[in-house]
């Protein structure tokens, strides 16, 4: 068994080497495109199929083997159809990656405080808000639905532009680092049926798991008719409980340190 490890490596080249890193780089920016959502399951089941064929193609069960493999041929449509809202934040990400994240996040630090206090005083009052916190994805094609601000982050600016009655407190706030570069702005909505049982059919929220979907931005959501705080990230959403810091769970999700 060793020697023919050695024989293999032995004849190894450059252009192997190379290809197998490729795959596991595949491999490996799949399951993190996929951690923690529904895809998962999804892909256990598909990852189970194939070992099926495989274990039929091998013991000569022609039949099953004859089924699957007439299943497989739908596979690649299948993975489209179910995994349409990762593959689109997958080839988004692809597409805007940044190596400035870094210089975004860092400014970004001194400011969760400003947020985590605008959301608890709009919390206590129920102004209605959704904010939405730039990561990899660059949210400028957002941006351009909206007013451009471009103003240093502050909570007194955040309350400011939620509160009721404003000509921008209709539409989403899009922060990048310690600026708020635009208000007003017009989310892409998911479908009802992804919010849940606990949560009513209410536009933020459809709007705040919509854009979770599409990007890597991380949405807070202030409910005006109960004040309830919601987080949506890697496209799911859910409600914090008051023992939630606001802060802590940004700073979590963005990896600030």
């Amino acid at each position: 068994m060793f020697e023919n490890i050695w024989i293999i490596l032995r004849h190894m080249q450059f252009t192997d080497v190379l290809d197998i890193l490729l795959v596991a780089f595949i491999l490996y920016s799949i399951m993190v495109l996929i951690k923690d959502t529904k895809a998962y399951q999804l892909a256990s089941g598909i990852i189970l199929v194939i070992f099926f064929f495989l274990l039929t193609q091998w013991a000569h069960l022609y039949v099953s083997n004859r089924i699957i493999r007439s299943f497989i041929n739908y596979l690649i449509i299948a993975i489209i159809v179910l995994f349409q809202s990762e593959l689109r934040r997958f080839f988004t990400g692809i597409g805007s990656h940044t190596f400035r994240r870094p210089l975004k996040l860092r400014p970004l630090k001194e400011k969760l405080e400003d947020i985590s206090l605008a959301v608890d005083y709009m919390s206590q009052k129920k102004i209605g808000a959704l904010i939405a916190i730039e990561k990899d994805i660059d949210l400028s094609p957002y941006a351009q639905r909206g007013t451009v601000i471009d103003a240093d982050l502050s909570k007194d600016l955040l309350v400011s532009i939620f509160f009721p009655k404003s000509p921008l407190h209709d539409g989403a706030v899009l922060i990048r680092g310690n600026k708020i570069i635009a208000a007003g702005c017009l989310l892409p909505l998911a479908p009802t049926h992804t919010l849940g049982e606990n949560f009513a059919t209410r536009t933020r929220h459809l709007a705040a798991l919509g854009l979770a979907q599409e990007t890597d931005a991380v949405v807070i959501v202030v409910s005006e008719q109960t004040g309830e705080v919601s987080l949506a990230s890697r496209g799911k959403i859910e409600k914090l409980s008051k023992k939630d810091s606001v802060q802590e769970r940004l700073a979590e999700y963005l990896r600030i340190k």
